[in-house]
């Protein structure tokens, strides 16, 4: 439980620091969030990807609102209860407003309270760092109330716009090596990602999971970066970190998805229980990231490419496999408006890969009875008519700039 004095001191600090205001790029999704709905408004995703920029540029477009952010340290004792002394505080500034409550997952309990604003008619902005606790909450006290927006690092378009740069094949490298977490293009030191790093294995893993041997997570999370686009096994990767238990592995890798800093990426199968038991592939939420975590990509630009191709498919909501038969092909994306979509990722398309490449992605189109493919390289561009099939050459660049109409 807190003092008063020390709520209202929290909420005319954060009040100022948010009406000084600060040139910030904006940001793709606030297009797609509606305010003036009675649902409740999440914004998902990882830390310091721009969530509370993005709520500080949405509070910015309404005349009345209340704002905190349970990040500040005055905080840590903060309780459910505090809630009602809060929202009698923020009243002072007006009997009408929107709530938004930043990193409110901090605060036990918080669901029932917003279910509270909620039956009010109140309208409520909240972000959150980690994807099972507030499916978990909602899912008790707030189902079907609320539209959730995943967050990512700058997208392409967003991280030009930071940098100031043209579209083109030398500003898609930057972005490539770089990656689009914000802080770490405006300060450009390596230990802003790797604290970052640290800071989500320690503070939303190993705390909150009650995890005694935090190094072995810390290990695993070096190597999944190290491996991104490859196939892995449970089963190896328990022997090989000593785990002894495969549940144990299980839970780690669950644990960096609802910290969004890994994903899994299941083969494609129409049945569902191979599909379950099929390999799964790992990619990281950042090239930056992983490019710091790791010196084994060098040398290899195509699998970060391959990466960027697959964050950049969550963030426009595609459902995503890998396929795998005879030949493999990189991704299948479902979109319930345009159908399917197979992809292939290749750095530079040449006499020693064009066969694999080629083969891989019409042995997919094949198995969906699909007639355009396409192949994302560096910066290609071309097309070929083969089976009675489109295959288009994009480089990566222009594809990224391409669907963001979408």
């Amino acid at each position: 439980m807190l003092l008063e004095t020390i709520v209202k001191e929290v909420i005319d600090y954060q009040r100022e620091v948010l009406q000084a205001g600060y040139k910030t790029v904006p940001r793709k999704i606030n297009e797609k969030i509606d305010l003036g709905i009675s649902h409740i408004n999440i914004l998902s995703g990882i830390r310091r990807s721009g969530k509370s920029t993005i709520m500080m540029q949405l509070a910015s477009k309404v005349e009345h609102y209340y704002y905190m952010n349970f990040e500040d340290p005055r905080l840590v004792n903060f309780e459910v209860n505090d809630f009602f002394k809060l929202e009698k505080l923020f009243k002072e500034y007006g009997e009408h407003g929107i709530f938004f409550f930043d990193e409110i997952q901090n605060i036990n309990g918080w669901e029932r309270y917003v279910r509270i604003l909620h039956d009010k008619k109140e309208k409520v902005v909240i972000t959150g760092s980690n994807a099972s606790l507030l499916s978990k909450e909602f899912g008790t006290s707030l189902t079907g109330r609320q539209l959730t927006y995943e967050v990512y690092p700058f997208s392409f378009q967003e991280f030009l716009d930071h940098e100031k740069l043209e579209a083109n094949k030398n500003s898609f490298e930057l972005y490539l090596n770089k990656g689009g977490f914000p802080e770490f293009l405006q300060i450009g030191k390596r230990d802003v990602l790797l604290n970052l790093f640290n800071d989500i294995v320690y503070r939303d893993i190993v705390v909150r999971h009650g995890i005694r041997n935090a190094r072995f997570v810390r290990e695993l999370g070096v190597y999944l970066a190290t491996n991104v686009g490859k196939e892995f096994s449970y089963n190896k990767l328990a022997v090989n970190f000593n785990l002894g238990s495969v549940n144990t592995v299980l839970s780690y890798i669950s644990y960096f998805e609802d910290s969004y800093l890994f994903f899994t990426l299941p083969r494609f199968s129409y049945s569902l229980k191979k599909q379950s038991k099929n390999l799964k592939k790992i990619y990281c939420i950042d090239t930056g990231m992983i490019s710091n975590l790791s010196t084994s990509f060098s040398d290899d630009k195509g699998w970060l490419m391959e990466n960027i191709v697959f964050i950049e498919l969550k963030r426009r909501a595609k459902k995503v496999y890998y396929y795998k038969n005879k030949q493999e092909c990189d991704f299948i994306a479902f979109d319930g408006r345009k159908g399917a979509m197979p992809l292939q990722v290749c750095y530079e398309l040449n006499d020693k890969n064009m066969q694999r490449e080629i083969s891989g992605l019409l042995e997919a189109m094949n198995e969906l009875s699909l007639i355009e493919g396409i192949i994302v390289t560096f910066n290609q561009e071309d097309f070929m008519e083969t089976e009675g099939k489109r295959v288009n050459v994009i480089p990566a660049w222009k594809w990224l700039m391409e669907e963001q109409s979408d």
